[in-house]
């Protein structure tokens, strides 16, 4: 097939074309070359932006794309429609934040978040789930029925630009007393960016339209055996010291800021932001790796590049706020103190 991937050269775009090459499939990238060079050299590049920069789209033909960086509703709509004429599938890598409520667990029937301003472009916090929801109606709008929705949770694993899920690979490989926060029962959902881009790839292989939530693993998993998972990989003697959500919010520290991928039940409107349904996807074929491999090549990755600049979100430097070793190992002593 002839695939082509609007971004393609960083992470889930970039585990896309390495999934579709695999599969033997011809791949053309188009972006703005930002991001250094492709995964493979078998790859097609074309340079352009997507605000008043397709024209090095018209006239081509593919058998289908893979939007992996439409955010604003308006852009999107630009590539589809351009697009419709010469392009039998469109494919859209959502997010499972275009959902209105998370206290409660949610599947592909579940309400999506709106906005006031349907005109609004600038992405934050709060709109980022709101403009993903705008913008998969502009593909179903510019492509009545040949639209493929993917909505994907955390996406981790090698060349993860964010330190969402490196921030524990990462620490409990440097051993010693881990502040782990809260129970170890909490929730947690993610799935490895290769096994999310290989189901995709088979998914447009089947000429597969509809809506699909992407997350994992395909049993419940937790905090706990997730940390237990890094030990493993790390084979060292990290111990977690778990330390209780008050203690920690009288301390200041804010879960998924400071300690990435946790979210406390106390967080109502989120507590089940890591209980999405995701039967659909496992119906349609949606498998995962076990665990310890996503950490162990995680980590390998990890040593390989050392410590990355992280990109900018939504045109602004990201920087890390994670728990530095100096702040965690204070925490930690005060822990101790009070329970003595």
């Amino acid at each position: 097939m002839q695939i082509l991937i609007l971004g393609g050269s960083l992470f889930v775009g970039r585990a896309i074309a390495e999934a579709a090459l695999a599969r033997g499939h011809a791949v053309t990238l188009f972006n703005r070359g930002l991001h250094g060079q492709p995964a493979s050299p078998d790859v097609e590049e074309i340079r352009g932006d997507r605000d008043g920069g397709l024209d090095g789209l018209r006239g081509r033909s593919w058998d289908a794309v893979v939007d992996t960086s439409g955010y604003v509703p308006r852009l999107v709509r630009a590539s589809a429609e351009l697009l419709a004429a010469n392009v039998k599938l469109y494919v859209f890598v959502s997010s499972i934040s275009v959902y209105a409520d998370f206290s409660e667990p949610v599947d592909e029937r579940s309400a999506i978040a709106t906005t006031a301003d349907e005109t609004i472009e600038e992405v934050t916090g709060a709109t980022y789930g709101p403009l993903k929801a705008l913008s998969e109606q502009a593909v179903e709008q510019a492509m009545p029925g040949r639209g493929l929705i993917i909505r994907p949770g955390v996406i981790v694993g090698p060349h993860d630009p964010t330190i969402r899920f490196s921030y524990w690979t990462s620490r409990v490989l440097d051993g010693g007393e881990v502040l782990a926060p809260g129970e170890p029962e909490t929730p947690v959902q993610f799935i490895d960016v290769r096994d999310l881009a290989a189901w995709m790839i088979r998914l447009v292989e089947a000429g597969q339209t509809g809506t699909f939530n992407a997350t994992g693993p395909e049993q419940a998993s937790t905090m706990g055996a997730l940390l237990e998972a890094c030990r493993a990989a790390a084979g060292n003697d990290a111990r977690f010291t778990w330390v209780d959500e008050a203690f920690l919010a009288a301390h200041g520290v804010e879960p998924g800021t400071h300690l990435p991928l946790w979210i406390p039940p106390s967080r109502q409107t989120y507590s089940c932001f890591f209980r999405t349904g995701i039967d659909r996807a496992l119906a349609a074929g949606l498998a995962f790796r076990p665990l310890v491999e996503t950490i162990s090549d995680t980590l390998a990755w990890q040593r390989a590049h050392g410590t990355q600049p992280l990109p900018e979100k939504f045109g602004v430097p990201m920087p890390d706020l994670t728990l530095s070793r100096e702040r965690e190992r204070k925490l930690l002593e005060d822990f101790h103190g009070l329970a003595h």
